[in-house]
C-alpha cells in the first residue's frame, strides 16, 4: 500500500466528464481502500460535461480559480476555500470564470469509478437548463 504520493510523479488524464484528474490516491493504483482524492483542472472558458455518479458521493474542494457549479436544479458560484457536497444521483458539472484554470480536490466514496459516472449532457452549462436536467 502506498502511504504517500508525489504530485510530480502522477500522470495527469482526462476523465470521462472532461476534466483533466490526478489520482492522487486511489484503490486501483495506492491500496487504499473506501475512497479516492484526485486533483481536477478545467481550463479556462471550459467547462465539464453535465453527469452524475449513482453510487460515489464527491467532496469538491476549490484550490484556485473560481467557477459556476450546477448541482441538480441549483446554480452558484464557486471559489478557492468553498467545499461543495454532491450527493450520490445528483446531477452536476462546472463551469470557470476568468483567465485562470479552476483546480479543485475531488474526494469520492466509494472511489472514481468510470463505470460510475453517467453523462448526461454536452460541456457548458448551455445543457444545464431546468428542462435538460428532467430529461426534457
Amino acid at each position: 500500500m502506498a502511504m504517500k504520493t508525489r504530485y510530480a510523479e502522477i500522470a495527469a488524464y482526462i476523465t470521462r466528464d472532461g476534466s483533466e484528474i490526478r489520482e492522487l490516491l486511489h484503490p486501483a493504483q495506492h491500496g487504499n481502500k473506501n475512497q479516492s482524492l484526485a486533483e481536477a483542472t478545467i481550463q479556462p472558458g471550459a467547462s465539464t460535461r453535465l453527469h452524475l455518479h449513482a453510487v460515489s458521493e464527491e467532496l469538491y474542494h476549490i484550490i484556485s480559480g473560481r467557477g459556476h457549479m450546477v448541482l441538480g436544479e441549483t446554480r452558484f458560484e464557486i471559489e478557492p476555500g468553498d467545499t461543495v457536497l454532491i450527493p450520490p444521483g445528483t446531477p452536476h458539472c462546472v463551469e470557470t470564470l476568468g483567465e485562470e484554470p479552476l483546480r479543485m480536490l475531488c474526494c469520492c466514496s466509494p472511489a472514481y469509478a468510470h463505470a460510475d459516472t453517467e453523462l448526461l449532457g454536452d460541456a457548458g452549462l448551455a445543457a444545464t437548463l431546468p428542462g435538460r436536467l428532467r430529461g426534457q
